[in-house]
């Protein structure tokens, strides 16, 4: 019996995205499509705090319960407090559990400490005024003290680490103290393979880009994450550094808020739970034969979601992400740096992308990020002349279209999809929340797999998985 389609994420007024008026149809709105929920396909998923019936207050409740075991006592009521962010969080289940997990940080920290001024700090990516839409979307600036946006081509500071100087963002530490508020989202496990997750904005978000680069461009994925830990461990940023509060997640939501004063011990939490809960929707997704790919969803290419898992990963799941003997993803700055003119590998070594992916349909995402590499490998079509004129005329995109057809609508341009790569198997990658929205033929072969999925996760590749990253099976 199908299910109908969770509803998709609804697109949002952006710098980066076309005008939402201009996104007629979702693939959620299809003739065939149907939804998995994540319990459905592993019954043993657990419970989730956040979507569920007590609604946002979930969050704050499960926040202000852990923080209860964090020491704040450092702080004095003459300091002053930044709160440090990343804009990824805000694209997790509409951002909503990300912006009250920030304003509850505000509200515990003032309540306990008394502290002048308790600020929020927000980093970005390539995108450098994305979590300023943010702070206006959740009107965060009413909440905080202050809120700004932090760009990667901001004043930088000097750290001094262990392997020499980097650089941060001068407005992450320009105060007296400093709270690390992320989540556990596996996001770029192409790049970070599951390796100290929870240092990693110390070397991104709140870090210089000449700095920043290195986890894309100069130590790659199994080490990308070097740079941040060195300066996370740094004197500097070890005498401003209070605590840390995450929002532990997994495919289905928010699995719980993790906070601690010793950010390894959340880094060990969400080490173990990203390869328990995200290991069986990657190995799944990784087993599908043929289909087609929609995009609908208001993030940069690379980045929109579908069942927790963002579209570059899909893009790799032919091979296991989450092995370390795995040198090289099928997609990361390293391995296109790896392809010749022609679009092809110049070793042998690299993996194709995703064989399974016949065609990908381009009905809503949003610029900001390099992704051509996808267009170039992956037959596409952009819904919309629009769309492809943003597309077009975006520094980071400017061969995109050079590789992808414009449709005109999403019905048309699904109906030659189907009859040019000849599979009726659908997979969107929309933001649906709790689930997946798909055609319901894949739906059938999904249901059929899920059980020989989950049996070879639970039985040999979790104990592989936790002894590369030296955890005790036992854990």
């Amino acid at each position: 019996m199908h299910h109908p389609p969770i509803q998709p994420l609804a697109p949002r007024p952006s710098r980066y995205g076309i005008d939402p008026s201009l996104v007629k149809k979702r693939f959620a709105d299809l003739p065939g499509m149907t939804s998995l929920s994540i319990k459905e396909l592993f019954p043993d998923t657990p419970e989730v705090i956040y979507p569920g019936p007590e609604g946002i207050q979930a969050v704050r409740q499960a926040a202000e319960a852990a923080l209860e075991n964090v020491d704040l006592s450092m702080i004095e009521p003459h300091h002053t407090v930044n709160v440090l962010a990343s804009h990824h969080g805000f694209t997790l289940l509409g951002g909503e559990p990300y912006a009250e997990l920030l304003r509850t940080v505000y509200d515990v920290v003032k309540q306990r400490t008394g502290a002048k001024e308790v600020r929020l700090r927000a980093g970005v990516g390539l995108r450098f005024r994305e979590t300023e839409e943010y702070i206006v979307r959740f009107n965060l600036k009413k909440h905080f003290d202050s809120a700004r946006g932090m760009a990667p081509i901001d004043e930088g500071i000097p750290i001094e680490t262990e392997i020499g100087t980097l650089y941060g963002l001068k407005r992450t530490y320009d105060a007296d103290w400093i709270i690390h508020v992320h989540n556990s989202d596996v996001r770029e496990v192409h790049f970070h393979r599951q390796v100290d997750r929870a240092v990693k904005p110390f070397g991104m978000s709140y870090a210089r880009i000449e700095t920043r680069s290195t986890y894309h461009q100069n130590l790659g994925p199994r080490g990308a994450n070097f740079t941040a830990r060195a300066i996370f461990e740094s004197p500097f940023v070890q005498s401003k550094f209070v605590g840390a509060v995450f929002l532990n997640m997994s495919p289905s939501g928010v699995l719980s808020v993790e906070a601690d004063n010793d950010l390894y011990r959340i880094n060990d939490t969400i080490t173990l739970d990203g390869l328990r809960y995200y290991g069986n929707m990657f190995q799944l997704l990784g087993k599908i034969e043929d289909c087609i790919v929609g995009l609908d969803f208001p993030c940069p290419v690379p980045y929109v979601f579908s069942a927790g898992v963002i579209y570059c990963n899909f893009v790799g799941a032919n091979v296991d992400l989450f092995d370390l003997d795995v040198k090289l993803a099928p997609y990361t700055w390293y391995t296109e740096a790896l392809y010749g003119k022609d679009g092809k590998p110049l070793i042998p070594d690299i993996k194709p992308v995703n064989p399974a992916i016949k065609m990908v349909v381009h009905n809503y995402a949003w610029i900001g990020y390099p992704s051509a590499f996808f267009s170039q490998q992956l037959p596409t079509i952009v819904i919309g002349k629009e769309q492809a004129d943003l597309f077009e005329h975006d520094p980071q995109n400017l061969e995109y279209m050079k590789y992808a057809m414009i449709g005109e609508n999403l019905e048309d341009a699904m109906k030659f999809a189907y009859r040019t790569t000849g599979t009726d198997k659908v997979i969107v990658f929309d933001g649906a929340v709790g689930g997946i929205n798909v055609s319901e033929s894949l739906a059938e072969y999904l249901l059929k797999v899920a059980p020989e999925v989950s049996a070879e996760v639970d039985q040999m590749l979790m104990p592989k998985w936790l002894k590369q990253r030296g955890i005790l099976v036992s854990a």
